[in-house]
């Protein structure tokens, strides 16, 4: 009996814009894709930076028995980012993606040929010297020149792939005909004896299940599926034929035949819109304003529409860093609005400082009017304020605006003891809103007010940076 090597490719070839999957959704489906016990799981490149990279990270312990892919596209800028994002697997794997038709290589890809070759070769072998297993995956094979296709499949071998894919993007290929294409590579480019043959069919002709198995017989060893994504073989189809005809085709897998209706079932669910309870049972409402509590459970989605609903706007990247700041604490105890604004102001728009805080003098009492000298270093000058307001805050945060030289609208003052005794340190929030954008700074004193000025510099320093960038 031959074994088909399957691997799901769902995350990777799920339309971004038809299909709306959310951070928890990709996990509680590769949970599905590790229970359907799928040998490789594939997800898409690293388009989307930060949040990219915690979704690999967050995979990494999920796929402990199954190997971790991420896809590339053949561009060098992309290789540092994914090598460090899939290092972390158990089974690392970079699947990189290079377009090997005329069209492809001149509309896709912008490149010659011999570019094309010396690519796959250097960013190839880029991938192996970090330790990392290589495919690669040849983009509409099927519609290449035969004397290019070869080359390509052995540049890739001699620089290090250790499996190669041939993919029919076009999908118009008839079985019989895809066959024969394999088993022509395989005669006539020796360096396939050196690497694994892997086949991704195309559904074009609703045939791919039957390419398939014509490819599996004609020597292909590896299986590209996916489940609920149209165009693309359905990981439902290849495993009923394996289950119906295996034994007389003499092909077998290691793909869990009795929990596989049900979980690919709920998989096209989660990829089509609809939420099976699986999917939905720890997909909370989203807080509104009042007494709300957040907890390890909730995913990025719930956590951004949280940190909207506090009035600020964050950057994909400082979405991801705040998102994993709650985590580190959600692991601890519920996490509520301030907590939340302590997070934001933590971990979002960490920035290099326009202002540094060297000293400040208060006088206050309840018999004169509070006032405030406050000095600052700016890009390495000194600056000082000085002004008078009712209290001690108001006036170190006037004299900081007088230094600066405009007004900053205070949304909110928070302060709070995060140690006990009479040393204990106080942690402010400080939130400043300019031009219509919420900014938010924290600071830590065993001064009150020292904890307050810190935090408001930390704001105008967030405030500076994004106008001046």
């Amino acid at each position: 009996m031959k074994r088909a090597v399957v691997a799901d490719a769902t995350l990777r070839v799920c339309d971004p814009v038809a299909c709306t999957l959310g951070f928890k959704e990709k996990i509680e489906i590769v949970k599905h894709l590790d229970r359907l016990c799928v040998d490789v799981i594939e997800t898409a490149p690293l388009l989307n930076g930060k949040s990219d990279v915690l979704l690999l990270h967050t995979l990494a312990p999920l796929t402990e028995k199954r190997v971790l892919s991420c896809a590339m596209p053949l561009d060098e800028s992309l290789l540092e980012i994914t090598v460090q994002a899939v290092s972390k697997a158990a089974h690392p794997r970079i699947n990189v993606i290079a377009p090997v038709s005329t069209v492809q290589m001149e509309y896709h890809c912008h490149r010659k040929p011999e570019a094309v070759l010396e690519h796959i070769g250097s960013v190839v072998a880029a991938i192996k010297a970090a330790g990392i297993e290589v495919e690669l995956s040849l983009a509409d094979a099927t519609r290449a020149e035969r004397e290019f296709l070869a080359a390509a499949v052995t540049r890739g071998v001699e620089a290090g792939a250790k499996i190669v894919t041939i993919c029919d993007s076009a999908g118009l290929m008839l079985p019989g005909e895809l066959s024969d294409f394999i088993s022509d590579l395989k005669a006539n480019v020796p360096a396939l004896s050196r690497a694994v043959l892997s086949v991704e069919c195309s559904d074009e002709l609703h045939m791919a299940p039957a390419c398939a198995v014509a490819c599996l017989r004609a020597g292909a060893e590896q299986i590209k599926t996916a489940v609920g994504v149209p165009g693309q073989l359905p990981l439902g189809s290849l495993a009923d034929i394996l289950r119906v005809k295996g034994a007389e085709l003499k092909l077998t897998s290691g793909l869990n035949r009795t929990a596989c209706e049900k979980l690919v079932r709920e998989i096209e669910d989660a990829v089509s819109g609809r939420r099976p309870a699986a999917l939905e049972k720890s997909a909370p409402a989203v807080p509104g304003h009042g007494d709300w509590k957040l907890s390890a459970a909730d995913d990025m989605s719930v956590i951004g529409k949280a940190v909207k609903k506090l009035g600020y706007e964050l950057s994909a990247d400082d979405l991801v860093s705040v998102y994993n700041e709650f985590l580190r604490i959600a692991r601890k105890k519920e996490v509520g609005p301030k907590d939340l604004d302590a997070i934001v102001a933590t971990a979002a728009m960490q920035v290099p400082p326009t202002y540094t805080l060297k000293s400040f003098v208060i006088n206050s009492g309840n018999i004169i009017t509070s006032t405030a000298h406050v000095v600052m270093l700016k890009n390495g000058e000194e600056v000082q304020g000085f002004s008078m307001g009712d209290g001690p805050i108001d006036a170190a945060f006037l004299s900081i605006e007088n230094m600066v030289g405009r007004h900053l609208e205070l949304d909110d003052f928070q302060i709070t003891a995060v140690t006990e005794g009479r040393e204990a340190m106080g942690s402010s929030i400080v939130k400043l809103r300019s031009n219509g954008k919420l900014y938010s700074g924290k600071g830590i004193s065993t001064d009150v007010i020292g904890a307050g000025i810190r935090a408001y510099v930390d704001a105008l320093n967030k405030i500076c940076y994004e106008e001046n960038n």
